[in-house]
């Protein structure tokens, strides 16, 4: 039992499922309307606001992270030191599970050098800085913490999922909003009430190393899953419920095609381009969701970086979309407007610029808006800019119920990495593994051959991705497999090559394996796969080979796709064995391996397939699950046609000399063990008005001999526009399960959204014309029908 629990319970203050205030709720008829969770959130947040000191004002629009030190002795929160250091309080701590700002606390940006805090420290640590900012602050005021969660609680123990781009090639929606509820309920449960996810950037750059935190290339997809994320995060409302979280939406906007593919690298897009392919996914989460906050993105868009773009913010954001909720900054984008980007000239202009453009928290310490409280008393900031800043942010804790119940759950513990969690891990690594290539080799029969071999970079080992904790366990592809075949085949092992020198991602340079070494080692595992009857092949990337590229000395980013290291060379002794290969692509970015992709025999793209991910493989290729995911990318065979996204304007890939211009793989492809037909699209109505809607019925059946799934998807294309229009566009899917011999028809409604454009005007509206309604498994496999709006 924690000192902090302990005492809390000496005093009575414990409440049945979770941790009580450590103060009695205020008296209705007597205490402060701020602390009455019966009054209106508006009124309680004047009520506050008009008690508050400026200092208490800008201290709730700061967060600690380095600065943590400031409050600890070693890990240990310090009531004396944080009065001393912060007499009016502070508003938010930045990751609490990691030890930065402690003593041998790492030091790197992005924190994922950082030794974890024990899941019990955090916990201790939460409550006790709680503790302290209700009972020895003027206010009471509770601090709010937030923490990363892009694919699960980057914290230790902590279930991890399958990566956010596998995630979005299951098409899946329910199982996305599946997954973010239990990620929620582990960061609620020890104390945490903001999470940084999910991220809705759509990408069109593989080289971006951030390419794996998003849900792929097209504006729709990304805005669905976008959708579900934040209702699994968040629930239905903007008041969370207490094994909720809020959620975080970012980076707005244009980070997912940076020039050179280069993380914060200028995104040269036009306003009519933002409108209609990049803008959409926060829109549709805005507009469908009570989302929380919004985070800017690092790059800047015609000039004008996003953290005091007040257009951006200001403008679209709060004006066009009626967005309510915090505008909360990238970490260290604030002095990037001077360090970086050059558009002012110090970190108290930059402070200055992101305040007025809207944004109302910096993180992660808050170096810059510190600056605030002398800035409103010299007259270089309004006082108003400082009230609405804090206003947010203190709407955004009423929103979160941190009045009434700041505290961790007593039974964290048993909702973190439990059962369930992992049993749902599984399911979501089964549906996001897509099947690229198959000669039907695969599905492997357990038992019908007398050795497996298991060879590759990546086979040993659980890549979990960026982004990621120490989960309570992981299985790799290896392990799966030895469980899969125990009694009944053995399971032979080779390293085959190393990818890097180092496995620890938060190392700065990106060190390549040995060449020399990686020779010897492919001779070792040319004399394993000889004396076994197929080929297992686990190659890819490491979390140091496609990563976030956060600093000019930390990157992350490639010019080129294909593997690193010697894997081609792996891959060509392995075929050159004369045996089956079967490759596991395990990856972050999509897998532009033309040489593997034409000699193997079978390909999966298991991307960062999550803690249960090893499980998922296997079952997969030994038919005890049948492969339905779908590629959320476009796979370029070669760099050099990079951009390269299925929804292109008609002028576009005209062609290369010597160089084939078709992909390696399209968007939204993906095979499976059983066969099915689509057919024919029928519309509920051939012709309808610029107001209308329509329904796309369309006839699926299993024709093969196994249960499976496939993705419906259709496409919608203007014939003639007033501007250019892409050649197809995604505006509906649906999973669908079925077996052998089944059938069902699928219908899926089109609105006017599915229809309209940004005119030369700049006005969105449907036009009338003739529109080409596309239905398939992919988005060139398609059958068409014509519809008419007037």
């Amino acid at each position: 039992m924690s000192v902090g629990f302990a005492r809390r319970q000496a005093l009575g203050l414990m409440a049945s499922t979770s941790l009580a205030a450590a103060v009695p709720a205020a008296d209705k008829k007597s205490g402060p309307l701020y602390k009455d969770a019966s009054a209106p959130v508006d009124l309680r947040v004047n009520d506050l606001l008009s008690r508050m000191t400026l200092e208490e004002k800008v201290g709730q629009i700061i967060a600690l992270w380095a600065t943590k030190a400031e409050i600890m002795d070693d890990l240990t929160f310090s009531p004396a030191k944080a009065s001393a250091a912060y007499p009016a309080s502070f508003g938010q701590i930045t990751r609490p599970s990691d030890r930065r700002g402690a003593p041998n606390g790492s030091t790197q940006a992005g924190g994922v050098g950082a030794r974890w805090r024990t899941p019990k420290d955090t916990v201790d640590f939460i409550e006790a800085v709680q503790t302290w900012a209700i009972r020895e602050t003027r206010l009471g005021i509770p601090v709010l913490f937030h923490e990363e969660s892009l694919h699960g609680y980057m914290a230790t123990d902590a279930t991890m999922f399958p990566m956010a781009i596998g995630m979005a090639g299951s098409f899946d929606r329910e199982l996305m909003r599946d997954v973010q509820s239990v990620i929620a309920r582990e960061v609620r449960a020890r104390g945490v009430h903001l999470a940084l996810s999910p991220v809705v950037d759509i990408a069109r750059d593989p080289r971006w190393g951030r390419i794996e935190e998003t849900f792929g290339e097209d504006p729709y997809l990304c805005g669905e899953m976008g959708v579900a994320a934040v209702l699994g995060l968040q629930g239905e409302s903007k008041q969370i419920g207490p094994d909720k979280v809020m959620a975080t939406l970012k980076h707005m906007t244009g980070h997912g095609q940076p020039q050179s593919g280069e993380n914060i690298a200028p995104a040269p897009i036009s306003q009519r381009e933002l409108r209609e392919n990049f803008f959409p996914p926060f829109r549709a989460v805005v507009k469908r969701t009570g989302i929380a906050a919004v985070m800017p993105s690092y790059n800047e868009i015609d000039g004008v970086p996003s953290h005091q773009n007040r257009w951006l913010l200001g403008d679209i954001l709060r004006g066009e979309w009626h967005f309510d909720g915090a505008v909360v900054s990238d970490y260290g984008a604030v002095p990037e407007l001077d360090t970086i980007h050059h558009v002012q000239p110090d970190l108290e202009a930059a402070a200055r610029a992101a305040l007025r453009a809207g944004v109302d928290c910096e993180l992660p310490d808050g170096i810059g808006f510190r600056t605030l409280v002398e800035q409103v008393r010299s007259g270089k900031v309004p006082l108003e800019a400082v009230d609405l800043a804090a206003r947010r942010m203190l709407t955004l804790k009423v929103r979160a119920g941190l009045f009434e119940n700041p505290w961790p759950r007593r039974d964290w513990d048993a909702l973190t990495g439990n059962a369930e969690a992992r049993a749902l891990a599984l399911k979501a690594a089964h549906r996001s593994i897509a099947l690229l290539k198959n000669d039907r080799t695969l599905p492997l029969t357990a038992g019908a051959h007398r050795r497996v071999a298991v060879i590759g970079p990546n086979a040993a080992i659980a890549r979990l991705g960026g982004y990621s904790s120490i989960p309570r366990q992981t299985v790799s592809l290896l392990d799966g497999v030895r469980a899969k075949l125990s009694g009944r085949a053995e399971v032979v092992h080779a390293q085959g090559v190393f990818i890097t020198q180092s496995e620890d991602r938060s190392v700065d340079e990106v060190l390549l394996a040995d060449p020399q070494k990686n020779r010897d080692l492919i001779t070792e595992a040319v004399e394993v796969a000889k004396s076994s009857d197929v080929i297992i092949l686990a190659i890819g990337d490491t979390e140091q080979t496609s990563r976030e590229g956060f600093a000019k000395n930390h990157l992350g980013d490639r010019t080129s796709l294909d593997l690193v290291g010697e894997q081609n060379d792996l891959f060509a002794a392995m075929k050159a064995t004369g045996k089956p290969v079967i490759v596991c692509a395990i990856n972050g970015r999509p897998p532009s391996y033309p040489a593997v992709v034409d000699g193997c025999n079978a390909l999966l793209e298991c991307w960062y397939p999550g803690q249960e991910g090893g499980t998922a493989m296997a079952d997969i290729l030994f038919g005890d699950v049948n492969p339905g995911a779908k590629l959320p990318v476009t796979v370029a065979r070669d760099a050099g046609q990079v951009p390269i996204f299925y929804n292109r304007k008609p002028s576009a890939r005209r062609g290369y000399v010597f160089e084939d211009i078709s992909p390696l793989f399209p968007f939204g492809f993906g095979l499976s063990y059983t066969r099915f037909t689509i057919g024919k699209p029928r519309l509920s109505s051939e012709r309808i008005g610029t107001g209308g809607s329509v329904v796309v019925e369309v006839d699926v059946q299993n024709v093969g001999d196994r249960k499976g799934d496939e993705v419906v998807q259709v496409y919608v294309h203007d014939q003639t526009a007033s501007v250019t229009r892409p050649i197809k566009e995604l505006k509906g899917f649906e999973r669908v399960t079925l077996a052998p011999g089944e059938s069902r028809t699928v219908r899926i409604p089109l609105g006017p959204d599915a229809f309209a454009l940004w005119n030369l005007d700049m006005e969105e509206v449907v036009e009338p014309g003739l529109f080409d309604i596309m239905v398939g498994p992919d988005s060139e496999t398609l059958q068409s029908v014509t519809l008419e709006i007037i």
